[in-house]
């Protein structure tokens, strides 16, 4: 079944109330104060069946200029719009009002209804009915049906039925796919079940069970039962009225305004860049920083437009701003809103929302209004390829890229794929994907290869850097996860190559200066010299006359060459003198079976200063096993 939203608009006291019950049986002015005064105050609902294959849910909104913020949440789910005229007063103020409302809020269906026309003669009618033609030209009413209605006595009724149908059946659902959201337009509470919110899904699929999240506040609970048009239901799709019944969620914790949405899916807003379309009917031009109030889906918030490549936006033009708001709020791309100004108490302007997590942007800049002139252009490739180039080195996850871009994921999928097939973009990290651009994926293989050039001039004796420290040297802004795939990539290109735990520059070999061969020399003849009780770094340096940094360079350059071999950080033998002290383990062990480290100290000589690190060392080489107090030889 086709589920759409048909709402009604127009000025108070036109008789939209009244020709809902008249459609339907339904009174949607439920509260003491409208039955007194006569008025819509608060939306009202009820459901129209038109045929087996499509259901309207209704929604009846307020006409009086001060409940406007209450007309505007009714808005935000409509499919469908009766805007209603009354034959015998004809276009009024909050008729004009609540059609630019809908403009500007993207409602692109619907259909003119001429209410009271019983209360006016034939020619009266002729007049008013070409009255309202010319208003809704150049609108989305343009060509669409005017249809003379009576609520009292039900002529034309079946008329606005079939029309009806007709804009239904044309008429696109909203997305199920996606996760669910639910602005909330009213909140009570039924004794026995709790609290209970009512809305237009706007997206997705809610079913009892789910567990859900309240935005802004992220309260958190779950759907106990849902209601579709009175009658209770599994499960509830976009594009219906629902009651939702919330579990672990009191009264006092939620209002108009919030939105159920999915557990951990969407994030709540202070700041969004948008498509800003003004007025042509304000009375003065839109300064930057102008402080007004935005109207979207069921809030309304207080807010500052920064005009991003103006001083001034002046009535009928539109341009590209940045809206700051005074609280938080859950927008995404492609949400409409409206702009109202608090005195005089209007519609000023509205738009769409084309990027809800922008960076700190500067004014006049051209990238930043290409990249929103791309948003508005919704071309899935390039609006994928600008935010995760603008990303910069710090990259995006496809979870906030579908957040930034509104994209629905299937698609973002689709053109994802074409990216990272062309290398205009590229995967840094699976789990969750994190992503960098072409140009960033660039800029950071040139930073790790300019740093191990760095430091292998600065260490001439060192034939690389070791592979933690090069990671360290990676932008804060970056993620670590990015070292392993740069690191690939250079190892690829043929310009890094990684050799166990260091990183070396293709081609590098250390080359020992002359001084440093002399020392080299030195320290071998210090090694043999000294035999099995070999010396401390502290007492090479003290022998040599060299500073710690020569004498750990040129060992370091020696342990490679295999001249010396590095038993621990301080201690340092004689290939030749460690090898004997390894024959004489090996073979106390085949005889024997197992060594203690007091029986080694016997058959060596050794003092405990050099006889812990040897055997920790032959463990580490895999020569003996340490089974409690002993050692025995690893079998091989």
């Amino acid at each position: 079944m086709k589920h759409l939203i048909l709402g009604t608009a127009g000025h108070i006291d036109h008789g939209k109330t009244s020709l809902v019950r008249a459609l339907t049986g339904i009174d949607t002015d439920r509260l003491k104060e409208e039955k007194a005064r006569g008025i819509t105050i608060e939306l009202g609902f009820a459901h129209l069946e038109l045929s087996r294959d499509i259901t309207f849910g209704i929604v009846d909104v307020p006409g009086h200029e001060k409940f406007v913020r209450a007309m505007v949440a009714g808005v935000g789910g409509m499919d469908v719009v009766m805007l209603v005229i009354a034959a015998d007063e004809g276009i009024m103020p909050q008729t004009r009002e609540h059609l630019d409302i809908l403009r500007l809020l993207g409602v692109k269906s619907g259909l003119v209804a001429l209410t009271k026309s019983d209360m006016v003669d034939k020619e009266w009618l002729e007049l008013v009915t070409e009255e309202t033609r010319e208003f809704v030209a150049g609108s989305f009413l343009e060509n669409t049906p005017i249809v003379p209605v009576s609520a009292r006595t039900g002529a034309g009724l079946d008329v606005l039925k079939k029309k009806l149908a007709l804009l239904a059946d044309v008429a696109s659902e909203k997305r199920r796919e996606g996760h669910f959201r639910l602005p909330v337009d009213r909140v009570f509470t039924v004794a026995g079940f709790g609290t209970v919110v009512t809305g237009t899904l706007l997206s997705g699929e809610i079913a009892v069970g789910n567990e859900l999240a309240l935005l802004p506040t992220g309260r958190e609970g779950r759907v106990r039962s849902i209601q579709a048009h009175g009658c209770k239901v599994d499960k509830g799709a976009a594009g219906q009225r629902l009651a939702v019944n919330l579990q672990g969620v009191d009264l006092d914790e939620v209002r108009r305004g919030d939105v159920v949405t999915p557990r951990g899916v969407f994030q709540p807003t202070r700041v969004v860049d948008a498509r800003l379309d003004y007025l042509h009917t304000a009375t003065r031009e839109l300064k930057h920083r102008a402080g007004v109030r935005l109207h979207s889906a069921t809030y309304d918030v207080q807010a500052q437009v920064i005009l991003l490549d103006r001083d001034a936006l002046r009535p009928g033009d539109s341009a590209y701003v940045q809206l700051r708001l005074n609280e938080p709020v859950l927008l995404i791309s492609g949400d409409s809103y409206i702009l109202r100004t608090a005195s005089p108490a209007t519609t000023v302007g509205g738009g769409v929302v084309l990027d809800p997590f922008p960076p700190r942007r500067r004014r006049r800049n051209e990238e930043a209004i290409q990249l929103l002139a791309s948003l508005d252009g919704r071309e899935d490739r390039c609006i994928i390829s600008l935010i995760v180039g603008q990303s910069l080195l710090s990259g995006i996850s496809f979870e906030d890229l579908l957040l930034r871009s509104g994209i629905p994921r299937k698609p973002a999928e689709a053109a994802l794929a074409a990216l990272l097939s062309s290398g205009d973009i590229v995967q840094m990290a699976r789990e969750p994907r994190i992503l960098l651009g072409r140009e960033a994926f660039a800029t950071l293989k040139k930073v790790l290869l300019d740093e191990v050039a760095t430091y292998v001039t600065a260490n001439p004796l060192k034939n690389g850097i070791g592979k933690e420290e090069l990671k360290t040297r990676l932008p804060q802004r970056s993620d670590q996860r990015f070292y392993t795939p740069l690191l690939l990539a250079l190892e690829h290109e043929g310009k890094l190559l990684p050799d166990r735990d260091i990183v070396k520059l293709t081609g590098q070999i250390s080359r020992p200066t002359r001084s440093t061969a002399n020392l080299g020399d030195a320290i071998i003849l210090f090694l043999q010299e000294r035999g099995i009780e070999a010396p401390t770094v502290k007492e090479i340096m003290e022998r040599l006359r060299c500073d710690e940094k020569c004498v750990r360079d040129t060992m370091a350059m020696l342990t490679r060459n295999g001249d010396a071999v590095r038993v621990s950080h301080d201690l340092f033998y004689a290939g030749a003198v460690l090898s004997g002290l390894r024959d004489k383990l090996v073979s106390y062990l085949q005889d024997k079976g197992g060594i203690t480290p007091p029986e080694y100290r016997n058959i060596t000589g050794l003092s405990r200063k050099y006889l812990i690190p040897l055997l920790e060392y032959f463990d580490s080489e895999k020569v003996t096993i340490r089974l409690g107090d002993s050692r025995v030889l690893r079998k091989r």
